[in-house]
């Protein structure tokens, strides 16, 4: 576990507690970063193709014998017949791969999306690979985009016989704009129904709240209402959806955040929101620290001694204690004053773990303690 210097720490965690403590106006944030509209949604594209022109860094015909399967399936569709020679197939030059896309909503035939290859088999690199016509299918099974082109890969791998290095992952990589959209996904969402429903990505009671109280201020009063943490429906008494969810879109709202701790003990971070509170409580800090150090020495017998020469081990064992410092934190602290406090103890990351854990045991932090 990383383990910053204290002598940084202070600096660390007055940052931290500069950027958490900000106004509630600052805590606005517009409907449109907060809530989605129902029927309004992506949906995801997968497809199963073939990439081809690799410089021998293909699949291996013994370990991915589908990819030999589809590429003879291919060639007879295209009137190569090459079932007599099958098993001396080597697809050295091609890769299986799995081809993802997402198509957005209200996409339209004839757009352009970007996809992203994948490697199936046991390729080593598809760079400079072109993929082959592949349908992309959505989650009901009917294909809505087609993709084809040359591969774009952020890495490579070079393999020799005395050794290999490999930069970046070089069995995936992307094509722009190598999908075009063959038919449009189905929306639910139409230009003149008489409501729109918004449904917040974090749901919670006090932002619903206040969503539904911003949105009657801007537009007026009755036409929000709540009907439970996530979801908000508003009325569009005009019958334009569009021009309504325009406006909707910019209105800022309050936001509300749980009291939440998060706690990475991997990395030695720690992220403290400005809700936390704790109650009145001593902390005392202070470490042990054990050093045991071995001198081997020789034990060398008197001349006439009928004793033998040998090793003897000599331990020296040192115990050194830091002074503890109490400090009293007084009850629903501030989260800078609660930082001011846990620095003034001197304390490091790992031991503010330790501290924190413990003010949670004792019920004097107010808070979900959450452990990465």
């Amino acid at each position: 576990m990383a383990i910053l210097n204290s002598t940084r720490l202070p600096i660390l965690f007055t940052m931290l507690a500069a950027m958490l403590l900000v106004s509630t106006q600052a805590n606005a944030v517009r409907v449109k970063d907060l809530a989605d509209i129902e029927g309004v949604r992506g949906n995801a594209l997968i497809g199963y193709g073939i990439v081809v022109g690799l410089n021998g860094t293909g699949d291996s015909g013994t370990s991915s014998p589908f990819t030999i399967n589809s590429i003879t399936a291919l060639l007879e569709r295209l009137g190569v017949n090459v079932r007599a020679d099958i098993s001396k197939m080597k697809p050295k030059n091609i890769a299986a791969v799995m081809v993802t896309s997402e198509l957005p909503a209200f996409a339209r035939p004839g757009q352009q999306l970007d996809v992203t290859v994948s490697s199936i088999g046991d390729a080593k690199n598809l760079r400079g690979g072109t993929l082959l016509v592949t349908p992309l299918l959505g989650g009901d099974g009917n294909p809505y985009a087609v993709a084809q082109g040359g591969l774009s890969i952020g890495g490579f791998s070079v393999e020799g016989k005395g050794g290999s290095k490999t930069k970046g992952h070089p069995t995936a990589g992307t094509i722009p704009n190598g999908a075009r959209i063959e038919k449009a996904a189905p929306y639910g969402l139409s230009p003149d129904q008489d409501r729109i429903t918004l449904s917040l990505r974090r749901p919670d009671f006090t932002t619903a709240k206040n969503l539904q109280d911003s949105i009657n201020r801007q537009l007026g009063q009755g036409m929000a209402r709540a009907i439970n943490p996530s979801t908000v429906q508003v009325w569009n008494p005009n019958s334009n959806t569009v021009e309504l969810i325009a406006s909707l879109e910019q209105i800022d709202v309050p936001i509300d955040h749980a009291a939440v701790v998060i706690v990475d003990e991997r990395t030695g971070t720690i992220v403290m929101g400005q809700e936390v509170r704790i109650d009145t409580v001593a902390v005392a800090h202070g470490n042990i620290t054990i050093s045991v150090s071995e001198n081997p020495e020789v034990s060398q017998p008197n001349a006439f001694a009928a004793g033998q020469t040998t090793t003897v081990d000599r331990s020296q064992v040192d115990v050194e204690e830091d002074e503890a410092k109490l400090v009293v934190l007084p009850k629903q602290v501030s989260l800078s004053e609660l930082v001011s406090a846990l620095n003034a103890v001197g304390a490091t990351p790992s031991d503010l773990m330790a501290v924190l854990q413990a003010i949670k045991a004792a019920g004097a932090l107010h808070a979900e303690l959450r452990t990465m």
